[in-house]
């Protein structure tokens, strides 16, 4: 064993000391879970304008957070887990500050004046915003075919967007393009932390990290925003908060931390197509007639990238010596 082999294992050991190993079950598994993250997620926008017509933007956001934050915080409390080590709080606190808070608060001003279908389209770019980001934060690197695969769905989300608004982009667009950049970060730390912790713990504590501010929150926002409370803005409020925050993002991290950033990121090249579904179903609004298109060549890209980044963490870890 050489001397740079031990200092590597010893420093390994001091890291990993009580902690709980993060147990990992396989590719397949790690599929499973981020596509059922996907699919909660493609409800997060209907139930947003569901909630919105109980609620103001400012004041939904508040009290989804609280609720998820409650529920997390219960979890925690139910689970004995360790309160994080102190070297983990600013990756949590970019997780709070773009999943829990920056997301959901710029789509629901969004919201506002964009359809579920339209907001939907835009977030389609996500995928490929958090590959760029993992790449950048993390070093790694995927086989040319991913990120051909990648491009091509993105391009065929960038399409449709312009095909679906008329050749324009809405006001709320803007909003959308920021709600970009900050989940993709927060999705980008929070695959990053559920390596060193179960996922369920990563979006537990940044819900509890941002209580405090989502408590202020909701006491400034609902004085000043309208509550009309109906059927349908208290099931919105309640998926976005346990369904959407909670639940979703605990088996999104999971199966980030199982297949890894930018392979799961690209399951997420599905979500629009899903939340047009439902938009329609659920919303009753129009869906255009290139929507099967669409999709037939978003699910292509999806399966070329699950396969190319398969090889690539293949011949990783045939690449990787083995330390004695």
């Amino acid at each position: 064993m050489t001397a740079q082999n031990s200092a590597i294992n010893r420093t390994a050991v001091a890291v990993d000391t009580g902690r709980p190993s993060v147990r990992r079950r396989g590719p397949g598994s790690g599929v499973v879970l981020a596509g059922l993250g996907v699919l909660a997620f493609s409800l997060t926008f209907p139930s947003t304008v569901w909630g919105l017509e109980s609620f103001g933007p400012w004041s939904l956001v508040a009290l989804r957070s609280v609720l998820a934050a409650l529920i997390a915080g219960c979890a925690l409390l139910a689970g004995r887990v360790p309160v994080p080590e102190r070297r983990h709080w600013a990756g949590l606190a970019v997780v709070a500050g773009g999943v829990v808070v920056g997301f959901p608060l710029l789509t629901s001003l969004a919201l506002r004046t964009s359809t579920s279908s339209h907001a939907a389209v835009v977030v389609g770019l996500l995928p490929l915003t958090t590959a760029l980001l993992a790449a950048l934060r993390t070093g790694s690197r995927a086989p040319r075919a991913f990120w051909a695969a990648a491009l091509a769905g993105a391009a065929v989300v960038i399409v449709f967007t312009v095909q679906q608004s008329g050749g324009a982009l809405s006001g709320g667009d803007l909003y959308l393009f920021g709600a970009l950049l900050v989940c993709a970060a927060g999705y980008t730390e929070g695959g990053r932390l559920a390596g060193v912790m179960p996922g369920w713990q990563v979006i537990g504590w940044a819900l509890v990290l941002a209580l405090p501010l989502a408590v202020a929150g909701a006491v400034v926002a609902l004085p000043l925003e309208p509550v009309h409370l109906t059927a349908h803005g208290i099931i919105g409020l309640v998926w976005v908060a346990a369904g959407s925050t909670f639940l979703g993002l605990y088996v999104w991290y999971r199966g980030m931390a199982e297949i890894g950033v930018p392979r799961a990121s690209q399951l997420q090249l599905a979500q629009p197509l899903l939340t047009l579904v439902w938009s329609f179903l659920v919303l009753g609004e129009k869906v255009s007639g290139a929507a099967p298109i669409a999709a037939v060549a978003v699910l292509v890209c999806i399966a070329v990238t699950q396969r190319a980044g398969s090889s690539g963490t293949r011949r990783a870890r045939a690449d990787t010596p083995v330390r004695s």
